[in-house]
């Protein structure tokens, strides 16, 4: 039985005031939303304009702190879900929600083992890249199928450390130029910079998963105002620790790729360009570790979203089937939760046999352009009024950054779709 089934009792108030630890549900939500897309733009934007965006990475930490402390902070404050909050506000966010997270979890299911099998394929060529990117799919599967909470965090810790290991581990080696990133603190946008300041200021970590922090909470047994402090340290340390990923990359792109005058390319098969890189540079060791770290970041980003997600379906297919909140069906391991879990692994199969086709790339891009911007604004919704207790309500300072972040998630999505749409329009 999950930890979410546990009813709040006496003997945890008798445990005293709640203790934060370092392995957490911030730390799941922020692994998760790190994916190699995340990797690339940071990698080629170090290649191409070294630190001068180190700011923007900042930036981009800050935002997805005040986002997901705030999906956080709803969920402790109410005893509400998400998706309860989002109802709240009118049908219209149903009908939204309804079809995107079917729609998407078909396109993402095939995107997410793909990119977790390019870098095994590097590893290991004589296996053919769909059979990685299945095999990627079952093992995602079978963890979250038969796996408690408990389990998938620490599996999740185990990959954070892996990433850690060789990425920031590659950074040193990469030896940064320190002068140059204390100027890179100061904000600015270089000449044709702009796409890549906004992409790193709102993509570190930016994905549906943010809304799922609060069901990890659940999970964890984390359910009351009591865990609010807890609940937002876990998730600063937890983007602290992304953010440090991140200008890691940023990194290797400015000292490693820069110097060696290569192009990267903007896709997932960017890194592939990079380990073949620290393979000339620093020996194969190194190059092939690399890869490790890589899959490590595409594999957690799979079971987190398999986990993750699969408790927002089964909360909303509940609700539209009229279940009582915590119904079994709703939970970790009910039927609900296995369907999307299903519904994630198995059909976007079929997908591989397309080898990518413009249609399927095109929907990720237009699917990865309407959530977040939803996000923001309908938390702008949710911590202000009568839907939230007036203790637990935004400060201005707090409605400020998270305007702030809705506004620059509505340009990313413009421009996000914009660049998916562009090919149809050209044709």
């Amino acid at each position: 039985m999950s930890e979410s089934t546990q009813t709040p009792n006496a003997s945890l108030e008798a445990e005293g005031p709640p203790r934060w630890k370092i392995i957490g549900p911030g730390l799941v939500v922020a692994a998760t939303g790190v994916g190699a897309a995340d990797m690339v733009a940071t990698l080629v934007a170090g290649s191409q304009y070294g630190y001068a965006l180190l700011w923007a990475v900042i930036l981009g930490v800050i935002l997805k702190i005040v986002l997901v402390e705030g999906a956080g902070r709803y969920t402790l404050a109410t005893g509400k879900t998400i998706f309860e909050g989002w109802k709240s506000l009118g049908k219209w966010t149903t009908w939204y929600f309804g079809p995107y997270i079917i729609i998407w979890g078909f396109v993402y299911g095939a995107t997410a083992m793909s990119s977790a099998a390019l870098p095994l394929a590097a590893l290991v060529p004589a296996v053919d890249l769909k059979i990685w990117a299945v095999l990627m799919g079952l093992l995602g599967f079978v963890m979250v199928w038969f796996g408690r909470y408990q389990v998938f965090e620490k599996i999740t810790a185990v990959l954070v450390g892996i990433m850690f290991v060789t990425v920031v581990g590659l950074a040193f080696i990469a030896v940064p130029n320190i002068p140059e990133m204390f100027k890179g603190l100061i904000p600015m946008i270089p000449s044709g910079g702009v796409v890549y300041t906004l992409a790193l200021a709102g993509g570190v970590g930016g994905t549906i998963t943010l809304a799922a922090y609060g069901y990890w909470l659940r999970e964890k047994g984390w359910y009351s105002p009591r865990w609010m402090r807890v609940m937002r340290i876990d998730n600063t340390m937890a983007y602290v620790m992304t953010g440090i990923f991140v200008i890691a990359m940023l990194i290797v792109g400015a000292e490693v790729v820069r110097s060696a005058g290569v192009a990267i390319s903007g896709s997932d098969e960017g890194l592939l360009d990079l380990s073949v890189v620290l393979k000339e540079k620093y020996g194969a060791v190194v190059g092939n570790g690399f890869l490790v770290g890589f899959w490590a970041a595409s594999f957690s980003s799979i079971i987190g979203v398999w986990n993750g997600v699969s408790l927002m379906f089964a909360d909303f297919w509940g609700h539209m089937r009229k279940r009582p909140a915590n119904h079994p069906d709703t939970m970790t391991g009910g039927k609900y939760f296995k369907f999307y879990v299903l519904w994630l692994t198995f059909p976007p199969m079929v997908l591989f046999l397309l080898d990518k086709p413009i249609a399927l790339i095109l929907a990720y891009g237009v699917l990865g352009a309407l959530f977040m911007p939803f996000l923001a604004v309908t938390l702008l919704g949710l911590l202000n009024g009568k839907r939230i207790p007036k203790q637990w309500a935004n400060r201005w300072h707090t409605n400020t950054a998270l305007a702030i972040t809705a506004v620059l998630f509505i340009i990313l999505g413009v421009q996000q779709l914009y660049k998916s749409l562009s090919p149809l329009w050209a044709g």
